[in-house]
């Protein structure tokens, strides 16, 4: 009776064991992908924020739908420090980062009345709390779009297999890009302003702009657990730029795929206008 109950608790603990390795190894491998899950949500005219998971460093965003152009503004640090987005007019939810970590922020929706007058549709205040203020960068957004099929998280995720050391996943991910891509220089005269980063068609060709390069880097990076910011400002005296900034087992590393691909100087200054 006693040998049966012992080998009846190993075989449970065995089981139990079992299930865990599971787990961590599913958790190891996915991807972070925000979510509207309603559990904290907000609503003032036609604007809806839900707040479900601030603590992770954003929210989910949505308007009414309709055939009007809409706009977000994030205001952040007392409203000295201010964003703007455009948003879907599908009555989606959108993700928005709150890359300025813990505290207050108002969320507004703009509606394009006529010309380029826009309307207030609805404002949201917000106090955000969050332990850790890197982790908004380890999830997508407008200006690094991706999910756990795109092409670049797909190889990421294989390349970064067996790598547990962010130092290797890191020095893996900037030496693939730097070893499989080459700057457009076609694409560098005709980048219409605003455009957002884009990482579909970088991987395609394997050539993109200074966005388009960071923003790939960024999505490999996060997809693997490192946070990263999406760089934007000015090299030099006054050209447009964006870069790499990621946080790697605690310390703070650049990397501009740019210049490592010789299509810009290292030795210029770099000015920080915003971040993603």
């Amino acid at each position: 009776m006693t040998e049966s109950r012992s080998r009846k608790r190993l075989a449970s603990f065995f089981l139990f064991f079992l299930a865990l390795l599971i787990i961590v190894s599913l958790s190891l491998g996915e991807v972070r992908m925000p979510e509207a899950s309603g559990d904290s949500v907000k609503k003032n005219g036609d604007l809806v924020v839900d707040c479900s998971h601030m603590d992770q460093g954003y929210v989910m965003v949505k308007g009414k739908k309709t055939k009007k152009k809409l706009k977000v503004r994030v205001k952040a640090n007392g409203g000295e420090t201010s964003l703007n987005y455009d948003l879907n007019s599908d009555g989606e939810y959108e993700c928005f980062p709150l890359q300025f970590g813990s505290g207050k922020y108002v969320i507004a929706l703009y509606m394009n009345a006529s010309g380029k007058k826009y309307s207030e549709e609805g404002k949201i205040g917000l106090n955000a709390s969050m332990e850790d203020p890197n982790s908004c960068f380890l999830y997508p957004n407008q200006y690094v779009n991706y999910n756990e099929n795109t092409a670049c998280v797909v190889t990421a995720t294989e390349l970064c297999k067996d790598m547990t050391d962010q130092a290797q996943i890191y020095k893996a991910v900037c030496d693939y890009i730097k070893g499989n891509f080459v700057y457009d220089f076609v694409k560098s005269v005709s980048v219409k302003a605003g455009q957002l980063p884009d990482i579909d068609g970088c991987w395609e060709k394997h050539m993109g702009i200074c966005q388009d390069l960071s923003a790939v880097t960024i999505a490999m990076l996060r997809s693997q657990g490192i946070p990263a910011r999406l760089m934007i400002g000015t090299l030099g005296a006054n050209t447009y730029h964006a870069w790499v900034t990621a946080v790697v087992n605690g310390e703070e590393k650049f990397f501009d795929p740019t210049a490592e691909l010789n299509a810009s100087s290292k030795t210029d200054t770099y000015t920080t206008e915003r971040y993603y």
